[in-house]
Order: structure tokens, then C-alpha cells, then sequence
């Protein structure tokens, strides 16, 4: 795993060698090994490297075809590399390196832009064909590696790369905050939107390829999508594909050339990756002095002991997570306020110590159905017995009612799932959102318009399978993936998730929603499988996330009075009704109501935006 930053070069007159030097600093985390620069009179592109597979120095990039024609930067694992290898070879191309990034340049020449359809794996990538004199840059299916660009600048040029920080030393690019973006962000918890916080930066989607040609992006096009398309067979069938599909990729997951270990929480995914994987080391975290509400290293430990596997764990203190926050943000690129990522943050530095790859337990949830949103309560199945009309008519009512338990129950009886289900987060009440604002930024995008986009691709489905759609194309790679890449990278850590795998997709898609989630469970296809390798215990264990005691830190005086000094702060007043504001955490610190993640998504916001518009700017 790597990182890239590249651009076409603009009309304004800059020491190019320089300046990607400035640039390609900013994201030395991701590659601490080594670095490397082309430019030339049309493009430049920097690469820093973290050596994984083949460490040789042949295998640096750019790495060039034989006859220098295409140059490749690359961020990521192929993990079919070896067999694309043979067929490349097979066809007459000559590799100097055994590194998979070189399968990229002769795949490309042999097949074109169509070879992005044949690899496995979690990639972003850009190749500057010299001779068609175009640039080609792809992003992997799950969105694994991020990939940004941007036109946003002061003479046209078209800068592209792996974080947007390494966009900010360029002296042609216009720094300014997206006031669209903090709306939304405050109901969903992360940057939803394809233009990042950062105005004019997006995000290249997941599964799709663009085109630079003539200083213009002519084509961008998705490549694969994730829809379900149900096939009828047994339970014991698919049973039987998950544990055959899932021991493979957790095998091709462990393809490296350095030490590699697993991350172990108490829930069965990690559990199960763990036990197909059986490393010679896991690790855990935990919060120290709330080990018995917030705490599954214990859990972690007793199944290292089971599998006779050496289990490392570590306590995080309330200071040490307030103290790392800003500088968790400035690797975050963006806002993102899911309180995991605080404690994956210490996790990988901690596993850091000891290996440089890790496999995880990301995407499980998304793919099999984890999530207890889509398992209707046995109230709520009751009551969608009675006709949707019907249902609607005593909505209006409730909506006219003071929100309570009831009311909410029967508000979201009579919604279609496309009215009530945003995906996995929901924060800020989004009327309470709007009305926190100062009147310049609520002109961003309401919730609904944001995952209208994505319904609309899925409008013949069952309610479980758009509620999954809807979570794999915006809650996964926004929140959950962002995390997963940013955390560990700020560690040189490569994280790799063999559920997020293009064969474990192609599976799941064929799997029955009522073998995903049903009365009995979540995952429950993936439940049983996992039976199969794991005790019972961690089988069927309840899924409880990442849990972190913010409610409790925000009730102690000092984290209390941290947070308010923040909440008045002058610049707080530009984006805020500071009284608001304030009224919130006050009713939290004094018990009369939780509003943990209202205070929690806020503060993050702020400070993430005095670390990259107020404070100097630095790693």
C-alpha cells in the first residue's frame, strides 16, 4: 500500500520537480520506504512507497513499460496478479519486476481501459499513456483506496491523488470550504457528498474510471456494480459458497512479502477472519476505566487462547483520545465524526509495532446483512400488516405531534424504506441540523436527495436489499472505508478486508435476503458458516461495533469545559448558533438528555477546520 499525487501541468510557470516533492512530503506516511517523480512537459506524478510485495528496488515507481510509453503510479494489492501475470506473459509481455503493479501496465496495453474489469483487488491508480497522450485513472469496486481530483485552481491544472492534503502545496490550487457540505454531514457523520469539504475536490466513486485528455476530464464510467440479484437454493448451499469463498479470499488476502497479523474484536467477523487465517498474532483495544461497558479485548483474548494464537491488547485513556483528535482529522482529509475511528487509530499504531499488514472485519455487515436497522422489530412487522395508505394517514398525524417513542413509531410505520432508511449513521435529527446553522450553510443538500440517487438504481428491490445497496455505495466507502484507509496509513499499516473482496461480492449478490437477514438473526447465512470454524459463542455474538464512552467523557467536567471552550471559540460563530450550541452540552453534562453524538459530531467538525484553515497546515 502506497500513495500518489499527480497533475496535469497548468498554463502558470512552477519548478514542477519541487513542487511534487512539496507535495508527495505531505503524504509520506503512506509510503515511507522510498519515493519517485516523472515529469515532463505535459504531466507530473509523485509516488511514495510502502513495499509489501516484491521489495526490491527494480519494483519502485513509476514504474515504466519496456518501452517507456506508459508510466503508472499505484496504491493498493492486485490479488489475482499472479494468474494475470501468466496470461500476459502467455501473450508475449515481458516483466522485469515480480511486484503485481507491472500487471497494470501490460494488462492495460494488452486490453485497454476494459482490463480494470478483470482484477481482484483494492486499488487506485493513474497511467499516462504517452502516445494516445491521455491520463487513465480507476478506483477499486468497494472504494478501498480513496482517490480525489480536482480542477480548482488558479490556471487550470488538474491535480489528482490519494489525499487531499498532498493537494495543498500545489501553488495553483484554490483552498476553500465547501459551505455545502456541513448540512449533511451533520446527519450522516462523514462527507456524503461527491465534492469533498474541500470546494471543487471530489471523490472518484467506487467502480468507476476516468479519462484526462487535453487538460479535461472526457470520460468517467462505472465499471461493476454491487446489486443484488437473488438466486434460489438452500441455506446449506450458500452456507457451503461462503466457507469456501471466504477461506480463499482470506488466503489471497495473505499474499505478502513482510509480516502479516489480524485485528480480533469480540464479534464474528474478525473472529471468523481470524480463524481462517490463524496469524501468528492479533490485536485489540479497549477503554481504560470503562473495560466492563466498552471493552471485547477480553472476548479477543479468550479466542486467541482457543486457537493457540498470541493476542496483544491495549487500554486508551479519555486524554489520549482528545489529545490525538486533531491530529486524527488532519489524516482523515475530511470531517468524520464516527467515534471508532478514534479507537482504530490507537489500534493501528499498535499493530504497527509488529507487522506492516493486517487483515480486518470491514464489510460483512454491508454484504451478508449485519446491521440490526434491517431487521424489522416484531412491532413494526406487526403493524405493516395494515395497508401503506393507511399507515401514511396516521403519519400526517403524528408528524403534527410532540416527538415522543409513539409518535416517531408511527412516522416511520408509514414511510417506504426509501423515506426512512439513510444508511447506518443517522446523527443530527435533520431539522435540528438545519436550525443549529447559520443561514450560509444550510443551503446544502437535504439527506434524502443524497441517497434518492442511489435508490433509483435499485427501485424493484426487497426493502433488505436496498437498505444493503444503500450502505455499500455511500455509509461504506464514506465512513467505514475512509477510516479503515486513513487510520492505518497514518501508521504506514496496510489494512486489507477479505470481505470486501470482488469474489466474496459476486457471491453475496446471489444469496436470498431472507438467508441475509431474517426473524432469527442478522448475517445469518454468514452466522452459520462461521459456526462452522468458530465456537458457538462467537458465532451468534450481537454485533456491537466499535463502542467508545463519549457520553460518559462529556459528563466529566474537564472534558466538558474542553469541548465548550471550543463550542465559543470566535470562528465557532461563523458556522454555529453558539447559545445552541451550548444548550446542547449542557443538557448533557446535567443529565437531562444525551446528546453525546450531537456534541461529539460538532466538535470534530471544528476541530478539523481549525486544524487545515486556521493552523498552520502541517504532518
Amino acid at each position: 500500500m502506497c500513495g500518489f499525487i499527480g497533475y496535469v501541468n497548468g498554463t502558470n510557470i512552477i519548478d514542477h520537480h519541487q513542487t511534487i516533492e512539496n507535495m508527495m512530503n505531505t503524504i509520506i506516511h503512506r509510503g515511507p520506504y522510498s519515493g519517485g517523480i516523472h515529469t515532463d512537459d505535459k504531466v507530473t506524478l509523485g509516488f511514495r512507497r510502502l513495499s509489501i510485495i516484491d521489495l526490491s528496488d527494480v519494483a519502485n515507481q513509476p514504474l515504466y513499460s519496456n518501452d517507456g510509453s506508459i508510466v503508472l503510479v499505484f496504491n493498493g494489492e492486485i490479488y489475482n496478479f499472479q494468474e494475470l501475470r501468466e496470461d500476459l506473459i502467455a501473450k508475449g509481455h515481458q516483466f522485469k519486476t515480480k511486484s503485481d503493479s507491472e500487471v497494470l501496465i501490460y494488462g492495460y496495453i494488452e486490453y485497454g481501459e476494459e482490463f480494470v474489469k478483470q482484477l481482484r483487488g483494492m486499488f487506485a491508480f493513474c497511467i499516462w499513456d504517452k502516445n494516445k497522450d491521455y491520463l487513465f485513472i480507476a478506483r477499486d469496486g468497494f472504494g478501498i483506496k480513496p482517490l480525489y481530483f480536482t480542477n480548482h485552481t488558479t490556471d487550470n491544472t488538474i491535480i489528482f491523488g490519494s489525499e487531499i492534503k498532498s493537494f495543498l502545496p500545489h501553488p495553483s490550487f484554490i483552498k476553500e470550504l465547501n459551505k455545502d457540505a456541513l448540512r449533511p454531514y451533520l446527519t450522516f457523520q462523514y462527507s456524503s457528498m461527491d465534492e469533498t469539504f474541500f470546494k471543487g475536490v471530489y471523490k472518484l466513486p467506487p467502480a468507476n474510471y476516468m479519462i484526462i485528455k487535453d487538460g479535461k476530464i472526457t470520460k468517467m464510467e462505472r465499471y461493476w456494480d454491487k446489486k443484488f440479484h437473488e438466486k434460489e437454493n438452500t441455506l446449506d448451499h450458500y452456507v457451503k459458497e461462503i466457507q469456501d469463498t471466504m477461506k480463499e479470499s482470506v488466503a489471497v488476502h495473505q499474499i505478502s512479502d513482510v509480516k502479516v497479523g489480524a485485528f480480533l474484536s469480540g464479534g464474528v467477523d474478525s473472529s471468523y477472519v481470524t480463524s481462517l487465517m490463524r496469524p501468528n498474532k492479533t490485536f485489540s483495544v479497549g477503554f481504560k476505566d470503562y473495560e466492563s461497558m466498552f471493552n471485547e479485548t477480553t472476548h479477543s483474548k479468550d479466542l486467541c487462547d482457543i486457537l493457540g494464537i498470541e493476542n496483544e491488547s491495549k487500554y486508551i485513556t479519555a486524554e489520549e483520545c482528545f489529545e490525538a483528535l486533531p491530529t486524527i482529522q488532519y489524516h482523515m482529509d475530511e470531517p468524520q465524526s464516527n467515534p471508532s475511528s478514534v479507537p482504530l487509530y490507537f489500534l493501528c499504531e499498535l499493530a504497527s509495532k509488529d507487522v506492516t499488514v493486517v487483515l480486518s472485519g470491514e464489510g460483512a455487515d454491508e454484504i451478508f446483512g449485519g446491521y440490526e436497522w434491517y431487521q424489522p422489530s416484531k412491532k413494526m412487522e406487526t403493524y405493516e400488516k395494515i395497508p401503506l395508505g393507511l399507515r401514511k394517514a396516521v403519519r400526517g398525524i403524528a408528524e403534527k405531534l410532540p416527538k415522543n417513542k409513539v409518535s416517531n413509531f408511527l412516522i416511520k410505520g408509514g414511510q417506504t424504506v426509501e423515506e426512512r432508511f439513510i444508511g447506518e449513521a443517522v446523527v443530527w435529527d435533520e431539522e435540528d441540523a438545519y436550525n443549529v446553522l447559520k443561514p450560509e450553510y444550510r443551503n446544502g443538500p437535504t439527506v434524502q436527495s443524497i441517497t434518492k440517487r442511489i435508490y433509483k438504481e435499485v427501485p424493484g428491490h426487497d426493502d433488505v436489499s436496498k437498505m444493503q445497496y444503500l450502505d455499500l455505495n455511500l455509509w461504506m466507502p464514506g465512513d467505514i472505508l475512509l477510516k479503515a484507509d486513513r487510520m492505518s496509513m497514518a501508521h504506514s499499516l496496510e489494512l486489507r478486508v477479505p470481505f470486501l473482496d470482488k469474489e466474496v461480492m459476486e457471491l453475496a449478490k446471489n444469496i436470498p435476503s431472507k438467508y441475509r437477514v431474517n426473524e432469527i438473526d442478522t448475517k445469518y447465512a454468514l452466522r452459520q458458516a462461521a459456526n462452522k470454524e468458530l465456537p458457538e459463542e462467537w458465532a451468534k455474538r450481537k454485533k456491537l461495533g466499535f463502542p467508545v464512552p463519549i457520553r460518559h467523557w462529556f459528563k466529566e467536567e474537564k472534558y466538558y469545559k474542553l469541548v465548550k471552550e471550543m463550542f465559543t471559540a470566535d470562528f465557532t460563530h461563523e458556522f454555529f448558533d453558539v447559545d445552541q450550541l451550548v444548550g446542547y452540552l449542557d443538557e448533557h453534562y446535567t443529565g437531562k438528555a444525551n446528546r453525546a453524538r450531537y456534541i461529539w459530531t460538532v466538535y470534530v467538525f471544528l476541530v478539523w477546520y481549525k486544524r487545515f484553515f486556521i493552523d498552520e497546515v502541517a504532518a
